[in-house]
Parts: structure tokens; C-alpha cells; sequence
């Protein structure tokens, strides 16, 4: 039986979110998948879907509903993989409690307003040119690790290279199958 692997969008959730199409189609034959839109386990109901106005929804209530419901759903240990706000929902869902068996985190620049870690296995990776990316000072604070992707900025998940550098980094973390995927990176 396959491992249950929980995706997690980014603020822009499905609407804009036709790059997560490519993990799926690699991970999907590996994993049993349950993919979670953030804004709908957020419950946004926003008008005007700007980055401002969804940003601000986020902040202002929505992380925390989101991490809410991603307790009352998720009850078994399982992978994370999550994106932007998503990989910071899954931070503090995992904080509260959420079972994880290893959580893998794109671009969760959010965290770095935070003061502790979940104390769960965890992957962070950023953009070398996000300016929202956590400090090394962060990092050395709370004793984590981050990889920093060289010329890359805050949305390096949508980039097909980093797809297939993510899905090959879940699959040898998660299994013994993934030299079989061509590596491209």
C-alpha cells in the first residue's frame, strides 16, 4: 500500500496553481495523494482575488482556520509536502500536534516571524532571491536547516527543474525508488 502524502497549495490555491499538476503527475504513482487548496481549508471568501487581498486574508485569521481544519482532517501520521503559505500552515499545524512523519517546505517565508519549530522531521527550502526568505541569523536561532536555491525567487516551485528536485529529494527520503526517476536537476 502506498504512503499517504498530503500537498498543500500556495495562496493562490488551484486558480493559479496549474505547476502542481507536474508534482502530482510524478508523485502520484508513489504516493496515495490528498491535495488541500490553502484558500479553501483557509475558508477565504474573498472578492477581489489580488495578492494584497489574499495576502491579507491569510494574516488576519485565515492561517490559523486553515491550521484548524488541517487538525480535524488529518489524524495519521503521513508526508507533507506544502508550498508559501501552505508549507506554513503545515509549521503550525505541526506545532499543535499534527501527525507527520516528514514535512517538506517550499518557500515558507512566514516562518521566519516565528520563534519555535515543530519538532518533527522537516526539509526548508527558498529561493536564493526571495527577500522574504528567512535569515541565516533565523536558522542559527532555532537550530534548523535551510537549502538556499541559487537565482531562484519566492515561486521557484512552479520552475519544472525544481518540480523534478523536489519530487526526487521526497521520493529518496520517502523510498528506495527514486534513482529510477531521471534525474534532470
Amino acid at each position: 500500500m502506498a504512503q499517504k502524502l498530503v500537498i498543500i497549495s500556495d495562496m493562490w490555491g488551484a486558480k493559479k496553481g496549474l505547476w502542481i499538476t507536474s508534482y502530482l503527475g510524478y508523485l502520484q504513482q508513489y504516493f496515495d495523494i490528498t491535495f488541500y487548496d490553502s484558500q479553501q481549508l483557509a475558508n477565504l471568501d474573498i472578492l477581489v482575488h489580488s495578492e494584497e487581498n489574499i495576502h491579507s486574508a491569510f494574516v488576519d485569521g485565515g492561517i490559523d482556520t486553515a491550521v484548524s481544519h488541517l487538525l480535524k482532517k488529518e489524524k495519521e501520521p503521513c508526508y507533507y509536502l506544502a508550498f508559501s503559505i501552505g508549507a506554513t500552515i503545515v509549521w503550525e499545524a505541526a506545532k499543535k500536534g499534527l501527525p507527520v512523519k516528514s514535512f517538506y517546505s517550499v518557500s515558507a517565508t512566514r516562518i521566519r516571524l516565528k520563534n519555535e519549530k515543530p519538532n518533527v522531521p522537516f526539509q526548508l527550502v527558498f529561493g536564493e532571491n526571495d527577500p522574504f526568505k528567512p535569515s541565516d541569523e533565523w536558522a542559527d536561532r532555532l537550530g534548523v536547516d535551510m537549502e538556499v536555491v541559487s537565482n531562484y525567487g519566492h515561486t521557484l516551485y512552479s520552475d519544472e527543474k525544481i518540480i523534478q528536485k523536489v519530487c526526487l529529494d521526497l521520493l529518496q527520503e520517502v523510498t528506495q525508488i527514486a534513482p529510477q526517476i531521471k534525474k534532470v536537476v
